[in-house]
């Protein structure tokens, strides 16, 4: 009997303790809905492409699909966590930065021009009432196809129609192009 209660009371320490050390930091749940939404949006974009190379599909998509699917995303995460993204060269007024976001941005913006190692880093921001955490994100060779220096006529219509103050475009390959931001609440 002593030996069962005790062998009871280890096993409820070593769970309470394993509880305490596998606790989700708030950066930890930041960096899960980053990665959720950039997979998502990754995996259906490059779906997109796969069916049509010129990029007219992916532009179509896009500009209809893409602020639901994050909106889809920000419901299967926790209800203190949601995820957005955003840049300092807009296409969608929607993904609009805020005053931290723009901060932000700037040093990535830095960091990237000089080349720095900072540009691939994760920066977290902590505030009286959540945490932030930013993703830089590069311009890849896909990207070009809808934001480069060198858009086919097609597509250029395609978004002047769809985002007539459209800021994105011009980028190079390897260009900061923005940021994916995840807040955690403090409080829930």
């Amino acid at each position: 009997m002593k030996l069962s209660l005790f062998t009871a009371s280890l096993l409820l320490t070593g769970t309470l303790y394993g509880s305490q050390t596998h606790k989700v930091t708030a950066k930890q749940e930041g960096l899960q809905a980053i990665k959720l939404l950039g997979q998502t949006l990754k995996s259906q974009l490059k779906e997109k492409l796969q069916l049509d190379s010129n990029g007219t599909t992916a532009i179509t998509f896009c500009t209809a699909q893409a602020q639901a699917i994050t909106a889809k995303v920000n419901t299967q995460l926790p209800s203190h966590v949601k995820v957005r993204r955003t840049s300092l060269q807009l296409r969608n007024p929607a993904n609009q930065a805020d005053a931290l976001d723009i901060k932000v941005m700037h040093n990535y913006k830095e960091a990237f021009d000089n080349k720095s190692t900072y540009a691939n880093l994760i920066t977290k921001v902590e505030k009286e009432e959540f945490v932030r955490v930013y993703k830089p994100l590069m311009v890849g060779a896909v990207c070009l196809k809808c934001h480069g220096e060198h858009i086919s006529p097609l597509i250029a219509e395609q978004i002047k129609a769809a985002y007539p103050t459209d800021a994105a475009t011009g980028m190079k390959l390897g260009d900061f192009r923005g940021v994916i931001v995840a807040e955690v609440a403090k409080k829930h």
